[in-house]
């Protein structure tokens, strides 16, 4: 959506083929938000952040190739921003994820953030494909094939209703955005999950039935090169519902609910990890621990995720309870348990807090911005054991695994237990995000296994690999899907231009911002799937 909006904005024309009955994928269900660094929002609420604090953090957090996590993240802040006053966005909440040294997380007050952001794509492109022959979006159409021309791809075949239909006339003869998400639920025998990673086959997914690795598929097929595949992201928080713990496909546990103050808690009632820490290290933590594992949110961090919360209390996979006695009765485990767990936490929080000139009184900080302030004064070297992503920390559940917490929002004290609201839910690990796929360039352009471009054939979102590496940072997936389906909707309405350029030679360009904009709408078909 990102690549086909951005065809169309540039003055090109844009096809969008999407097998499923509707648009918009995984990123529909995207939970915590989208990062940016250095964004309007941010400013407002004077978040000492920027592109290169991004970058060391999206690197330290698992990526590998420096000059795919700069096109992320330098272009995060104009691209978040883009969506907030091209499309009227609510973006203004802000929080901090695991692996992130500063609040950079955007949503909005309500809904979903990938809803918000998809549907808005989705719906800015139906009032142009309703008015004007620059936009057609085709549902139900498998794409299985693509077409070339020598080494170029100038188009695809798809299946529709039981036929196949192979767009790739005159009229549509143009470049290939592939963006059909990754292969988390690709379970058969063949799979790319069974060829990869066989081991997380017994896994639950919170992908859709339509992430079968297709792209990657189709992409290999005619010799373009893959990387890091056998990284597969499993999420610490998938939602156990109660009355289907052994569903297949499970809903997520957006990652801001730890972002507020969500404390992760074992079987017996105890924390045992850094809540904040990388999703692959939280996910390590839990097996080392007894289950049931239970995601905890006093009343503090639930008020400030509450549409969230009630969202997931709603689908019966998170439960309310009026006080911390009604739920350590359901857990089985003396309050006392609970009390003692909470209140380690509360004194390791005060103790980072030792020293800071502004140390703030209340137990219970509301805003992001007195967040940002706590975090931004707070000891980095303060307690004796070690901190992610830096530092030391008071922390001792953490701090003995090697990757203690040294920031903490929304902390109550233990006194408060007994009689504090919670809203809680069991949580389990799950198949989430496929770090691998398609290589590609700082251009969004798939390589072959010489690493030459292959003309005509970009990738963007989960179905590109080598962006993030062996583990990616909560908020990363909508901004890989908006920064890349940027670059590869620009570098293939530029390439559209160029060819028809070669053809007919009399099309106008001009360049704007580095880019070719298509003049008297004359520019080739720029396909997305």
């Amino acid at each position: 959506m990102s690549a086909a909006n951005t065809v169309v904005e540039l003055g090109g024309r844009s096809l969008l083929l999407d097998k499923s009955s509707f648009c918009g994928g995984n990123s529909t269900k995207a939970t915590s938000g989208i990062n940016g660094a250095g964004t309007k929002t941010q400013k407002t609420k004077s978040i000492p952040d920027n592109a290169e604090i991004f970058i060391a953090d999206t690197l330290k957090g698992g990526a590998k190739k420096p000059e795919l996590a700069k096109v992320l993240c330098a272009n995060s802040a104009a691209d978040v921003d883009w969506l907030v006053d091209k499309f009227d966005l609510d973006l203004s909440l802000v929080a901090r994820l695991g692996g992130h040294s500063q609040p950079r997380t955007h949503r909005g007050k309500e809904r979903f953030p990938g809803m918000t952001i998809t549907y808005a794509l989705i719906q800015m492109l139906e009032k142009v494909a309703e008015k004007t022959n620059r936009a057609r979006i085709i549902t139900k159409a498998e794409v299985f094939k693509l077409v070339q021309s020598g080494r170029a791809v100038v188009g695809c075949e798809y299946r529709k209703a039981g036929k196949v239909v192979k767009d790739w006339g005159a009229l549509e003869f143009g470049p290939m955005v592939l963006a059909s998400g990754g292969f988390g639920a690709d379970f058969g025998s063949d799979s790319l999950l069974a060829t990869y990673r066989p081991d997380l086959l017994h896994l639950p997914t919170t992908n859709g039935e339509h992430c079968t690795g297709d792209a990657i598929k189709m992409g290999e097929a005619i010799g373009a090169a893959t990387i890091d595949l056998e990284w597969v992201q499993v999420h610490p928080t998938g939602l156990v519902k109660p009355d289907d713990p052994d569903a297949k496909v499970k809903f997520l546990a957006a990652e801001a609910l730890r972002g507020v103050g969500g404390l992760v808690l074992d079987a017996n009632g105890q924390r045992f990890c850094n809540e904040l820490g990388r999703r692959d290290y939280v996910t390590g933590e839990m097996w080392k621990n007894k289950p049931p594992f239970r995601l905890c949110l006093n009343r503090a961090a639930a008020d400030e995720i509450i549409w969230h919360a009630k969202h997931y209390t709603g689908r019966g996979v998170m439960k309310f309870y009026p006080t911390g006695e009604d739920l350590a009765k359901d857990m089985g485990v003396p309050i006392q348990t609970l009390i003692d767990t909470h209140q380690k936490h509360f004194e390791a929080a005060k103790k980072q807090e030792k020293d800071r000139p502004d140390a703030i009184g209340s137990s219970a900080f509301s805003s992001v911005l007195q967040t940002c302030r706590l975090d931004a004064c707070a000891d980095p070297d303060g307690g004796p054991l070690p901190a992610y992503p830096s530092g030391k920390t008071w922390d001792e559940p953490s701090g003995k695994t090697g990757s203690g917490k040294k920031f903490f929002h929304n902390i109550i004290d233990g006194s408060k237990v007994a009689s504090e609201p919670f809203y809680v839910a069991i949580i389990t690990p799950v198949i989430h995000y496929c770090m691998g796929g398609l290589e590609c360039t700082v251009d969004a352009e798939c390589i072959d296994k010489t690493g030459k471009a292959i003309p005509g054939l970009y990738v963007a979102g989960e179905a590109a690999g080598g962006i993030h590496g062996n583990n990616r940072l909560g908020g990363n997936s909508l901004l890989d899907c908006v920064v890349f389906g940027r670059v590869a909707g620009k570098a293939a309405c530029d390439l559209a231009v160029g060819m028809r350029m070669g053809r007919m030679g009399w099309v106008k360009r001009e360049v704007l911002h580095g880019v070719t904009k298509v003049q008297e709408n004359q520019a080739n078909m720029v396909n997305t799937i």
